[in-house]
């Protein structure tokens, strides 16, 4: 009896000692199975694409702003995606008309990251609407990378400045540095005292002409500007401006008009002869928007450089324009390479921080550098201290009416510009 008993315990204890191995090993196996139905579950969370937004201008008379923007992102999305996308998340573009009005670049902005649930910003806007842009990135945290703006405020101006904005872009100071130096050595060597200035009426225009006129001035004090013109943004007729000029009588004259604006002037220029007449300095002239669409491109009208492919004159350069024009039927333009750079950007950062996140990114975008087709010595900085580009190149030559346009450039110094540009800022309280 007392063996039974016994033996029924062991049996008793036995039982339970299973059961509660049977349970462990059901429990383990649920979520052995519970982690394999999420595994693929996190997978795909992770393979989510990353929506970049990207308001620009795709109608109107420099529409070509907004399309040569697009198609040099999306050159180089391509490639990104093909080689993993932002840290395993493929890039999907979502690209929106403002038609060129401040107040919708805002707008678009604003719903592209609320409504289309955009995480990343590209701010492919002409000054005007930049600056709309940017106060969007402000106040919804966004990560923005400004790409066509080129008012030196944008990023110099410390009221202006937020951490999760950035400028991969030219800007107007180094543009005016260089063509000051520039400018004063023609001046010099030609004997050209008496200038005058004709560019768009708003922020760019303005402050890129009297930056440009400061350094002319710095380099060669005996300069005088004896008249101004500041025709309308996207002005059609430029008769009034043109008859001032000419009733002036200048031995110089400088101008930032752009787009559609310098093509307009320029044609409505040589029904005058003026650029025959007159030493023309056009910083935005040596970009093909310009010199392929100008009928009768005059000979020696000097400009920087905006995007030709001879300039920098490397294999990587020249290979990235024949991509693009293989691409798209049309040379690149300097909005081209500014949005390609911010792609490249945006990828090396994505490696530096190993995320797609906006804060983690802007952290990895401070000071990066990258190897690049449009730097002057084959790099590009993000310079950490203004979140704005440097080292990309820069200079100055004159037309010819055909290829390459622009035969030489002499090099802008990037030494004296940094060293210029920290002296301006100090002056304008920038710093």
């Amino acid at each position: 009896m007392t063996q039974a008993l016994n033996n029924g315990r062991v049996e008793m204890a036995t039982h339970r000692r299973s059961g509660i191995h049977r349970r462990a090993l059901i429990k383990g196996a649920t979520a052995t199975a519970i982690g394999v139905m999420a595994a693929p579950m996190i997978s795909r969370a992770q393979a989510k694409p990353i929506k970049i937004g990207m308001p620009t201008i795709l109608s109107g008379r420099v529409a070509q702003l907004g399309t040569s923007s697009r198609n040099a992102v999306m050159l180089e999305v391509d490639k990104v995606n093909a080689a993993g996308g932002l840290a395993g998340r493929s890039i999907e573009m979502v690209i929106r008309d403002s038609k060129g009005q401040p107040q919708e670049a805002a707008r678009v902005a604003r719903e592209l990251v609320n409504s289309d649930g955009c995480e990343i910003l590209i701010d492919a806007e002409a000054s005007s609407g930049a600056f709309a842009v940017h106060e969007v990135a402000r106040d919804l945290k966004v990560l923005c990378l400004h790409t066509n703006s080129e008012t030196s405020a944008l990023t110099a101006d410390p009221k202006q400045r937020i951490p999760n904005a950035f400028r991969v872009c030219r800007q107007g100071i180094h543009d005016s540095i260089v063509g000051g130096a520039y400018a004063a050595k023609v001046a010099n060597a030609k004997k050209l005292a008496k200038w005058m200035t004709c560019s768009p009426d708003y922020a760019y225009g303005r402050d890129t002409t009297a930056q440009f006129v400061e350094y002319l001035k710095h380099f060669k004090p005996d300069v005088e500007v004896v008249s101004e013109a500041w025709p309308k943004l996207f002005q059609p007729d430029y008769t009034e401006v043109l008859t001032k000029i000419l009733q002036t009588k200048p031995q110089a004259l400088y101008s930032c008009l752009w787009g559609g604006d310098l093509t307009s002037f320029i044609e409505q220029g040589n029904i005058y002869a003026l650029f025959t007449q007159i030493e023309t300095f056009a910083v935005n002239m040596a970009d093909y928007t310009a010199l392929t669409v100008v009928k009768n491109l005059p000979k020696g009208i000097h400009s920087g450089n905006r995007y030709i492919k001879t300039f920098p004159k490397t294999p990587q350069n020249a290979t990235w324009a024949d991509a693009y024009r293989a691409k798209y039927n049309e040379y690149p333009t300097n909005w081209a390479w500014q949005n390609a750079t911010a792609v490249n950007f945006l990828a090396a950062a994505t490696k530096r921080a190993n995320s797609a996140d906006g804060a983690k990114l802007a952290e990895a975008l401070r000071g990066l550098t990258i190897d690049s087709p449009f730097g002057s010595n084959g790099k590009l900085t993000v310079r950490a201290e203004d979140q704005t580009l440097i080292g990309y190149a820069i200079g100055w030559g004159t037309t010819i009416p055909t290829e390459p346009y622009v035969p030489d450039v002499t090099a802008g110094d990037w030494k004296q510009i940094i060293e210029l540009e920290a002296a301006w800022k100090k002056k304008n309280n920038y710093l």
